[in-house]
Order: structure tokens, then sequence, then C-alpha cells
């Protein structure tokens, strides 16, 4: 990263670093089947990237139950261990605000990106 401008940088999780929308899209699916209810996967693929709200606003408690198993076998984007360690080698810091629960501090270990954050911020 030649050159860099910025110190500090303030990431997100979800759909920034990670690319949740495949386990997302997987978890909602599950979730509406056992409602009985078929859907294609481009479809609820496509509402996510509206917003989860807006997808899951009638599922809530079965997709997060869904999702976070999902979870345990996270997937980044390409890329970011290589872009996160650069901003870190260069003395730059990285945080992580996240609406999600301490299940974070498990998806950066597991990602092995953990070390490169300065403070991460969960709902928790």
């Amino acid at each position: 990263m030649k050159g860099m401008k910025y110190h500090d940088y303030i990431w997100d999780l979800g759909g920034t670093l990670l690319d949740n929308y495949e386990t997302s899209t997987a978890a909602f699916v599950e979730t509406l089947a056992e409602f009985g209810i078929e859907q294609e996967h481009d479809s609820v693929y496509e509402a996510l990237k509206v917003s989860t709200a807006f997808a899951i606003e009638k599922y809530v408690e079965k997709y997060k139950e869904n999702e976070a198993r999902e979870l345990e076998h996270p997937v980044l984007f390409d890329g970011i261990p290589t872009l996160l360690e650069n901003i870190s080698d260069q003395g730059g810091r990285n945080f992580l605000v996240s609406h999600r629960n301490d299940q974070v501090l498990e998806i950066l270990a597991k990602t092995e990106i953990a070390p490169y954050f300065t403070e991460v911020v969960t709902a928790s």
C-alpha cells in the first residue's frame, strides 16, 4: 500500500470483510424450508443484499440460529488478510464495529485476522 493516506481504519464485518452472503443465504433458505416454504437461492440472496431485516422480518429467531451455525465456517473476501496486514505494517490501525454479539471474536480468530485489529466493538 504505497503512500498510505490514513492512519486509522474502521471496518464492519459482514459484507465488508466477511463474504457472508452465501452463508446467510444458505441459513435463510434452510429456515424457510423448516417453515415449509421453498425459496430459490438467488431470490433470497438478492433480498439479503438489500438488508437482512428486509429478508428475515418474519423468521428472525430461527434464521439467527441457522446463521450462527453456518458462520462456524467463515469466508473472507479475497485479499482481506493482506489488506489488513499491509495497513498494520505501515503503522495504520484497524478497528471493527459490528452489530453482532461476541461471535465476531470467534470469526476473527477462525479467519486468523484478529491480530490486525486494535479494538473490536460488538453488540455484547
